[in-house]
């Protein structure tokens, strides 16, 4: 049987293109801040993945299951209902739970934490998030700084 392809991948796409087609104004003036904002506080170069996530960085996993692939190791969407950040070790440790205590206005998923806007926020707090995430990454998984 053929192992299924991740179906997001890397693309040519431009996010400094990508952001500048972001319809609401808020929301696209909020992306040209993270654009920056990821850049500096990874040290990586931003990447389209896929049609809507902008990442920095990638990492290399392999299941139990012998299923593998690439993925970006943290990022953010600016997507229409709230800004998207992806932080693939997750928000569930408890050293996690004091850094989102002091954040601000969020919602959580499994890898995502969904923000209105960036006013809702301390982006100090979100910094210290996206270092430990890559940091975490960069410990336990085989990471690549593109």
């Amino acid at each position: 049987m053929a192992k299924a392809e991740n179906k997001t991948k890397p693309t040519e796409v431009d996010p400094r293109d990508f952001v500048a087609a972001v319809e609401s104004d808020k929301k696209r003036a909020d992306a040209e801040v993270l654009l920056d904002f990821f850049e500096r506080v990874t040290g990586l170069k931003p990447k389209m993945w896929g049609p809507s996530l902008i990442g920095y960085g990638r990492y290399h996993y392999k299941y139990e299951s012998g299923r593998e692939g690439d993925m970006l190791m943290t990022g953010f969407s600016p997507r229409k209902a709230n800004l998207v950040f992806y932080i693939m070790p997750g928000y569930r440790s408890d050293e996690m739970q004091d850094k989102l205590s002091r954040l601000g206005k969020y919602k959580l998923g499994k890898s995502c934490l969904y923000v209105n806007k960036l006013a809702d926020i301390d982006m100090d707090v979100l910094g210290e998030i996206v270092t430990d995430g890559v940091a975490y990454m960069r410990k336990n998984y085989e990471t690549f700084d593109e």
